[in-house]
This record gives structure tokens, C-alpha cells and sequence, in this order.
């Protein structure tokens, strides 16, 4: 085997393995909300119903799911409907990776999207976000063919990849700019039959979308009064007062894709009208500035949202590492270190098991609720998972009075909420001490509790335990 067979071969496993490994990350608990409302739905779906009864989403990702396990022979209860979906983000994520090299055949870029961190932790999220990634991936490519010929049968991909990703989620309609942008330069007249034969398509692969359509249009209301800030809810608090764009520069992309990655790519800045001067870098630029454009001024600032714009900053490091490639190492070293969290037991079932050898039965115990999964403490212990999203102090007052240790279960609340409760109990006015911190393999250089919050509290959150002064 040639050398470069040889790494082609070692690039192919690293980008199997870190998709693969760790999908049955949580220990046997589940513990992210979309992921475990897309598999209730899809846990309840018959041969004989079809109905999801759930609209955040397209069907497509829950069809898929469903006639999968049928097809394996498996029941589609809740596990197997999470693993089902967990299996097919690391695959999407996987195939991801072939489309952005068939875009740019550049084994540097592939070996940064591998060790891409959010890229990995969405690959094991059975969410919507690497099949959409995915979609993106595939139009720019389908664009780069277009480009050099436009070809019936690429029209056609186009248009089926595009209803994907609108039956995956109604936002999906935004991966049909790089084919609008190529028939803009092509064959204008076009559009119009592209973006018919998608939204055909689309009902074809999502049709309770419309055959409920009243159920679909109240769910987007919702999502979208939400995703506005309209509608306001606890879960979106920490983007009270943020600034569009500098939220997602400041809070998502130094963690989602390292710093090394960050500084790198400012080198190529300078060398921008260069990089975006043929018409596929125009292609790729535009669609995704429009992406940024348009979800960067949102309200709600999820990581997920920034998602399928996760490749453009290894692809902006690219010069700089063609002229210094041993900084390679450095860049995919955030990668290196959030993969290695799939090794270790989650910090929630740290936290539980500890509990469990070293604080004695019927214990009473103050913890938070809110929405992420209590922790999964076995044993017989009087635990209260208190609301701070409704701040009571005279409420509250007499069970801090009551408790003998105290959980922090993350920094969801802590971190947007000021609340005399976490400065007193963090300062040490009130009378526990902190016993023991859970904690994840910590991010490269920087704080992860300090990033926008789905970054941690899902698959990685700190838990802090506090026991009461008395115990000392």
C-alpha cells in the first residue's frame, strides 16, 4: 500500500470512529429534550398510523427512523427510536465529510471537519442538524456540477435533496440557495419549476405537515414566536440583551470550532477577494452569508442554529496551513480533547453513583429543575427539584433550611439568572460547602460553561454538590 493510500485509509477510520464511538453516550440515560421529543413521536408511529403528532419537525428524519427499524425487525420503542436516530446523525455527519471533499478535495479541510468539536457532538445527537448539514453539503456540490454543466439529472437531485431538507425542517428552504444562486447564473427560468417540483417533494416526504396542516401551522407559531422572542420561556433567557452576530462570534464558534481554527482563519481575511473569486467561492460565500445573515439575528442563539456553517472556518485556515502544515496538530487539538469525553462515564451518572456510595439513605437533597432530564439518582433520597424559572425566596428559604446537601445540575440557571440563592450558596453566606464537582474533559483553552448553554447542559454539564456544614 502506497504512503498516501496509507493515509487516506487512516483519514477514512478517524472520520468512521469519531462519528461512531459514543453513541450510547448518557450511560442508558437520555438526556437531551429535542432528541427525546423526536423519539417519543417517532416511538409511537404505526404501519396503520402515521400520524407524528408532533411538528417542530418535518417527518422525513422520523419515516426514515421508523421503517428502518421496521426493515431490521426491531421494535420502535423509545430506546431503540433514540439509537435509531443517533445512528443515522453519525452517518449523515459521516457522509457530510465525502461531500465537502468532492467540493474542495482537500485532505487538510476533511481532517479539520473530522476534529471539528460541534460536528462530533452533533453527530451524536439524533436531531435534525447533521441530516441538514448534509443537504447543504450536497446542493453546494450539486452547484459546483451545475456550474460546469447543467444537466437534467443534477436538477433533479437538487430538487429531492432540497425537499429533504424542507420535510426535515420548515427552516430547510434556506439550502436551496446555492441552486438558486447557480440557475440565477444559468438558466433563470428554471427557478421557478425547481422550487415547485421541492415543494412537491417535500409533501410527498412530510404529508401530515398538510394533512394537519392546522396542527402544523400552530406548532410553527409557536417555534416561531419562540425562535423571535415573542413568545417568551425560560429556556431562552440567556439571550435577553444579546447582540445579533457578536453572540454567535463570541459564544459559538471559538467552542464549536477551537481556537486555533478561530485565529487561523483571521490570516486568510486578507487574502479574501482571492479565496471568493471564482464563481463556486462565490457560490459557497453568498449562500452562507444569507445563513448567517438571517439566523445570527434571531432572538434565540442556539448552537445548533450556527451548525451548517461549521466548515467555512476550516476552510478559511487552509492557506495558513498550507504554509505552516505541522499547525495542523494544534488546530484539530479542541477536537482531540471534546472526542475524548465519549471515553468517560457522563458527569451525571458520576454525580448519581457517588451520591449513591457516599451520602447516607433518606438524605434530603436540594436540586434544580428546569428543562434538561433530573439527575438519574437511585437510592432512596428526599430530593426536591425546585423551579428557579419561578424565583420564590419564601418558598425557597425554608428548604435550604431543610436540606442537608445541594445539587447544581449545570449552569442553566446559575448563568441567567442573578439570584441571591447561587451568589449566597457560591460566595459561602449560606451553610454548605462545595464537596464535590462532575466535570467533562474541559474545552481547549476556555471555559465551556462560559459558551451558549446547549454547548454543555445536554451531553456535558458540570454538576457541583454541596453538603451542609454540619456534615463537615
Amino acid at each position: 500500500m502506497s504512503s498516501k493510500k496509507y493515509f487516506l485509509t487512516i483519514v477514512v477510520f478517524l472520520a468512521i470512529f469519531t462519528r461512531f464511538f459514543g453513541l450510547k453516550w448518557g450511560d442508558g440515560h437520555f438526556f437531551h429534550p429535542d432528541e427525546n421529543n423526536m423519539a417519543s413521536s417517532l416511538s409511537q408511529l404505526k404501519l396503520s398510523d402515521l400520524n407524528p403528532r408532533f411538528f417542530a419537525y418535518g417527518q422525513f428524519p422520523l419515516y426514515l427512523g421508523f421503517f428502518t427499524l421496521k426493515f431490521l425487525g426491531l421494535d420502535n420503542d423509545f430506546a431503540n427510536s433514540v439509537f435509531i436516530l443517533r445512528f443515522y446523525s453519525a452517518l449523515f455527519s459521516l457522509l457530510s465529510l465525502y461531500f465537502f471533499y468532492k467540493i474542495y478535495p482537500n485532505l487538510k479541510f476533511i481532517i479539520l471537519l473530522i476534529f471539528t468539536p460541534g460536528l462530533i457532538q452533533l453527530a451524536h445527537f439524533g436531531t435534525t442538524e447533521s441530516l441538514l448539514i448534509l443537504t447543504f453539503a450536497i446542493n453546494l456540490y450539486l452547484a459546483k456540477l451545475m456550474l460546469n454543466k447543467l444537466k437534467l439529472k443534477y436538477f433533479l437531485w437538487a430538487s429531492v435533496v432540497s425537499a429533504v431538507a424542507l420535510a426535515t425542517k420548515l427552516s430547510g428552504i434556506i439550502f436551496t440557495g446555492p441552486i438558486l444562486l447557480v440557475l440565477l447564473f444559468q438558466n433563470f427560468y428554471l427557478i421557478l419549476p425547481f422550487l415547485i417540483l421541492t415543494l412537491l417533494l417535500a409533501v410527498l416526504f412530510s404529508p401530515y405537515s398538510l394533512i394537519l396542516w392546522p396542527d402544523f401551522l400552530s406548532s410553527m407559531k409557536y417555534e416561531t414566536g419562540v425562535a423571535s422572542g415573542q413568545l417568551p420561556v425560560f429556556y431562552t433567557q440567556q439571550f435577553a440583551d444579546t447582540w445579533p452576530y457578536i453572540f454567535q462570534l463570541t459564544k459559538i464558534f471559538p467552542y464549536t470550532n477551537g481556537l486555533p481554527v478561530i485565529i487561523f482563519s483571521l490570516f486568510s481575511l486578507k487574502n479574501i477577494k482571492k479565496i471568493f473569486s471564482n464563481k463556486l467561492n462565490l457560490i459557497v460565500a453568498l449562500s452562507s452569508l444569507v445563513y448567517f445573515l438571517y439566523f445570527g439575528q434571531l432572538y434565540v442563539k442556539w448552537t445548533r442554529f450556527m451548525s451548517p456553517l461549521f466548515f467555512l472556518l476550516p476552510l478559511l485556515s487552509l492557506p495558513l496551513l498550507k504554509k505552516f502544515p505541522k499547525l495542523i496538530f494544534l488546530a484539530i487539538l479542541p477536537g482531540i480533547l471534546f472526542f475524548a469525553n465519549y471515553f468517560l462515564p457522563d458527569t451525571r451518572v458520576q454525580a448519581s453513583d457517588f451520591i449513591l456510595k457516599n451520602i447516607p439513605q433518606n438524605s434530603i437533597i436540594l436540586s434544580e429543575s428546569g428543562n434538561v432530564v433530573n439527575l438519574p439518582l437511585s437510592g432512596n433520597f428526599q430530593v426536591t427539584n425546585y423551579d428557579f424559572y419561578n424565583y420564590d425566596p419564601t418558598l425557597l428559604e425554608p428548604l435550604i433550611n431543610n436540606s442537608e446537601y445541594i445539587l447544581v445540575p449545570s449552569r442553566r440557571v446559575f448563568k441567567n439568572y442573578d439570584l441571591p440563592y447561587h451568589r449566597d450558596l457560591f460566595s459561602g453566606k449560606l451553610p454548605f460547602q462545595l464537596w464535590h464537582t462532575f466535570s467533562p474533559l474541559p474545552d481547549f483553552l476556555l471555559n465551556g460553561e462560559n459558551a451558549e448553554e446547549t454547548w454543555t447542559v445536554f451531553d456535558r454539564p458540570t454538576i457541583r454538590l454541596y453538603q451542609h456544614d454540619s456534615h463537615h
